[in-house]
């Protein structure tokens, strides 16, 4: 068993294939966390319960680690739990009230239950072990007992108590439009570091995933304790340090302007906080949450299509002519997936109009969209379509019939972001409007890929016929009813991919992935820029779900002029795309990108489904490089090598890049370099790097010898 109770000790014990997490009752009736980290006895942990007090000043609980902390009484520290009961009481005495386990589908489930010591409230902690990986899951359930309304000001998903280390060092993400997923470190000092958004989607400031170290651990080593939440809406999470040296990361729904209603006998769930602990450093997190996603979050999926998206060729001015031209030019290339892009639809011909008139428009495709499906199928593609289902255009024909299905408050005038609004779908017409219009979309055409994106954060939070005192729950239903809708149409249409699409990459979370495929991680197409966008993407996510495009020689971000071999081994390190003018390119061109297209299918399986290893230690050179090992084409093993030089300084040659993750004892074979190596001499002697001026690139493709 991966969880058991020793109900001499009252300790709780959950065990992973490589840690331990401990807690348990101590002798005040307080739910303390004991440890989290490499694997122990349990038994041995009950010397850490308890604590000693400081001063009559500061509490005990100063010193103790809640596992569940809730406000009241003398609990200062961020509270997983805040609530409003119905005779104006703002404090929670929770107390234990038993456990229970269970096991189906190859996890175990924690139950423990806390009651209030007087009000018909209760807290169901969930804890569930991921079978095969160092994970666990973490949510809560809060339920109203009685018979009057409980407000919950505040409902997080979990506390996670990080052991006694000599620093705590926090790595997340930052970023903003065409420049998510940026990594940064801090030290934590006493006080608060929170990472949210509160702009109604996940967002490209700040994405929902956090690791701690003790400032020592690198990609291939030392110890590090990780989460990410699964909510696509306001989210926060809070890294505190106290004067104690006691450090907890609590995260869950954002609490800003957020409130939810339980009438009697109504629960409410909060999402899943999965939380690892990895003894190899920050590569060895991320396989795992890699795998988490492959084999948990998203299972079963297959690779993803080489896909070509006519955007940046055609922007608004779409046609059913200039789109054929496109499409026969993709398929040369041994494109796979054909996507229009925005502009199809309405009077969408710029973007101040036309969103949210799901009705393809006569002068553009006269013969409807089949006549353009119809000629790619026959390329021998699929065929995709782009759509912004949530926003509205107040110059539309939708707008202009249902004004007030959009989020505002009737004295306040609507800000429009882009010229536009945003839907309120939890509105069961609004609800039932998208549904439609997409079910009628799919099925009457042969679409097997939608773009789904959201380009509009939520402003004037206010909901018609909804009552006055639960206005506050809109950040919650939003989130809910995107879901609900996600997840009715895959029920519908399982023969359609998804991808998630937010501005960029602004909704890209372990709960959104449950439903989309793949993911846009940034608008920004530069080849250069996106390696570190890639790179940070690639810490929490898989890239498997990360789309990549090619697109023109003079980037269009920032002018940057790139090759094409260069810019396809950027995008080759996720899910290929292309997003050229093909229009421009000459036939020299389209042959060169044809290889690399039938290149990136050899090694397809390596990347999408392998075992990643970002190679820093050339970093401080100016080269980035990252590797893929798995099993390729063959049926046995392989790795792909894909290097990328900034610059040249002073005609420097590099040292040998050390490869990782291949078997010590097997040959392997390099195309393109004569001879035969062993694992252990390219983990340890490595491979040299024939990279020379700016921005120059390779793949080397290995594999393993009989």
């Amino acid at each position: 068993m991966n969880i058991q109770f020793d109900s001499d000790l009252q300790l709780f014990s959950i065990s992973t294939v490589n840690s331990s997490y401990v807690f348990g009752l101590n002798d005040k009736g307080i739910l303390q966390h004991l440890y989290w980290g490499a694997p122990v006895e349990a038994a041995d942990c009950a010397l850490l319960m308890g604590s000693r007090s400081h001063s009559s000043f500061d509490a005990a609980l100063d010193r103790e680690a809640e596992e569940f902390a809730f406000w009241g009484g003398l609990s200062y520290m961020e509270p997983t739990l805040k609530v409003r009961l119905h005779d104006g009481v703002r404090d929670l005495r929770l107390v234990y009230d038993g456990y229970q386990t269970e096991a189906a589908g190859g996890k175990e489930t924690l139950t423990v239950t806390l009651k209030d010591e007087t009000y018909p409230i209760e807290a169901r902690l969930i804890y569930t072990v991921v079978p095969g990986l160092d994970l666990i899951e973490r949510s809560a359930v809060i339920v109203n007992t009685g018979s009057e309304n409980i407000v919950l000001e505040n409902a997080q998903s979990a506390a996670w108590t990080m052991p006694t280390l000599e620093n705590y060092r926090l790595t997340h993400v930052t970023g903003k439009w065409a420049g998510e997923f940026q990594l940064r470190e801090t030290v934590l000092s006493e006080g608060k570091k929170v990472l949210e958004s509160r702009r109604g989607f996940t967002d490209a400031h700040a994405n929902p995933w956090f690791a701690i170290d003790n400032g020592r651990a690198t990609e291939e080593s030392g110890e590090v304790w990780f989460g990410a939440l699964a909510w696509s809406g306001n989210w926060k999470i809070v890294a505190e340090k106290t004067a104690f040296d006691l450090v907890r990361v609590t995260g869950g729904i954002n609490d800003f302007d957020s409130e939810w209603t339980l009438a009697p006998g109504e629960s409410f769930e909060t999402p899943v906080f999965v939380g690892g602990y990895a003894s190899g450093g920050f590569g060895s997190m991320s396989r795992m949450l890699h795998r988490y996603q492959y084999e948990v979050v998203a299972p079963g999926r297959s690779l993803r299509k080489v896909l070509y998206n006519s955007w940046e060729a055609t922007y608004f001015d779409v046609n059913v002519q200039d789109q054929t031209a496109l499409a026969e030019r993709a398929a040369k290339l041994g494109v796979e997936l054909f996507v229009i892009d925005d502009g199809w639809f309405g009077q969408r011909n710029h973007d101040r109009a036309g969103l949210g008139d799901w009705i393809v428009n006569p002068e553009k495709f006269p013969n409807g969209l089949g006549e353009l499906i119809d000629k790619v199928r026959g390329l021998g593609m699929e065929f995709g379509i782009w759509v912004e289902p949530e926003a509205v255009n107040p110059d539309s024909d939708l707008y202009r019939q249902h004004p007030d299905w959009v989020y505002h408050f009737p004295t306040r005038s609507r800000t429009e972001l882009r010229n536009q609004l945003v839907l309120n779908i939890s509105m069961p017409e609004v609800k039932r409007y998208i549904i439609g219009f997409m079910s009628d979309l799919l099925e009457r055409h042969h679409i097997s890929f939608v773009k789904w994106d959201m380009n509009r954060t939520i402003t004037e939070p206010g909901m018609m016929n909804h009552p006055l005192n639960r206005q506050k729950e809109l950040w919650v239903r939003h989130v809910r009813s995107l879901y609900e809708i996600w997840s009715e149409l895959r029920e519908k249409f399982p023969h359609v991919a998804f991808e998630t699409c937010a501005g960029g990459g602004s909704r890209i979370d372990f709960g959104m992935l449950r439903y989309a495929e793949q993911a846009w991680p940034s608008d920004n197409t530069d080849a250069f820029d996106r390696l570190s966008i890639q790179e940070g993407f690639s810490y929490a996510y898989a890239p498997k779900l990360m789309t990549c495009w090619v697109t023109e020689e003079v980037s269009g971000m920032n002018k940057r002029v790139t090759s094409i071999p260069y810019r396809f081994h950027s995008a080759m390190t996720g899910t290929l795309g292309i997003g050229a003018n093909l229009n421009h390119w000459s036939e020299e061109q389209l042959a060169e990108a044809g290889a690399l297209v039938a290149q990136y299918k050899t090694i397809r399986p390596l990347v999408q489904e392998g075992r990643q290893y970002r190679l820093r230690t050339l970093k401080h050179k100016g080269v980035e490089a990252v590797q893929y090992v798995g099993i390729g084409e063959s049926g046995e093993e392989e790795s792909v090598l894909f290097a990328f030089l900034h610059s040249q300084k002073l005609g420097d040659h590099f040292p040998r890049l050390l490869l990782q993750g291949l078997n010590p004892d097997k040959r392997y074979a390099i195309k393109g370099i004569e001879g035969v190596f062993s694992g252990r001499s390219l983990m340890r002697i490595g491979v040299e790097l024939p990279l020379r001026g700016d921005f120059d690139s390779l793949m080397y493709h290995i594999r393993e010898q009989q």
